[in-house]
């Protein structure tokens, strides 16, 4: 109900009524930095509302391998295929940064989405939102050919919801070249020399934190490829 961000995150079209009964099933915790909500198996307890910050979803192998499936970002909700299925928790969510999150427990939580079909027509939003990252992530690991073009693919992406400025698009890149090799299944050594060949190659340019796209149109070549 104190939310500072209300009107730009998710349930806040619902009703005050509705909001109030939501406010009153969560619990809200600030969490370090490395922190883990909830790891990949265990039985599903409920969702986390993101307020503010970013969590890494990882799933790993039984041989320790792991990779970064999605980066979730303030208004998300966290650990909700688990939490409607019944089923485990599919992947481990560890705190990306110093984060804010509110908890709501499972039982409650269905029982809200049972008394409220727009809360429900949210949450189907949000399933298909993760439905299409892990499409996104299927395309990085299966349908590109080479470490260059997943690389090119994941640019292209993540650049995606940003303007055009002078015919160039740009973003800030908070992800390390290790955290982007564990998203397309390559190493932290071939991202960085990636890097530094699209650099040369006047596709991309990186300025301090700041990525910028170049020409698209051989990135989208590569990607393609």
């Amino acid at each position: 109900m104190t939310c500072p961000f209300h009107t730009e995150r998710i349930f806040c079209n619902l009703s005050k009524s509705a909001l109030q009964g939501l406010d009153a099933l969560s619990s809200t915790a600030s969490y370090p930095k490395g922190a883990v909500l909830f790891v990949q198996g265990q039985n599903p307890r409920g969702v986390f509302v993101l307020c503010h910050g970013r969590v890494k979803m990882t799933a790993s192998s039984s041989e320790g391998k792991s990779i970064i499936l999605r980066i979730a970002g303030a208004g998300e909700l966290i650990g909700l295929p688990g939490t409607l299925s019944g089923r485990p928790y599919e992947v481990t969510a560890e705190a990306f940064e110093p984060i804010q999150a509110s908890f709501i427990p499972r039982v409650p939580f269905l029982q809200f989405l049972r008394e409220h079909g727009d809360a429900a027509l949210s949450v189907a939003q949000i399933l298909t939102e993760i439905y299409q990252a892990t499409y996104r992530e299927v395309r990085y690991l299966g349908l590109s050919g080479s470490a260059e073009g997943k690389l090119a693919r994941f640019i292209l992406d993540f650049t995606e919801k940003s303007a055009p400025t002078n015919g160039q698009t740009s973003t800030t890149l908070t992800l390390t070249h290790e955290e982007i090799a564990e998203m397309i299944g390559t190493s932290r050594e071939t991202v960085s020399r990636l890097f530094a060949t699209f650099k040369r190659k006047k596709l991309i340019e990186v300025r301090g934190a700041t990525l910028i796209v170049g020409n698209k149109i051989n990135l989208e070549k590569l990607a393609e490829a």
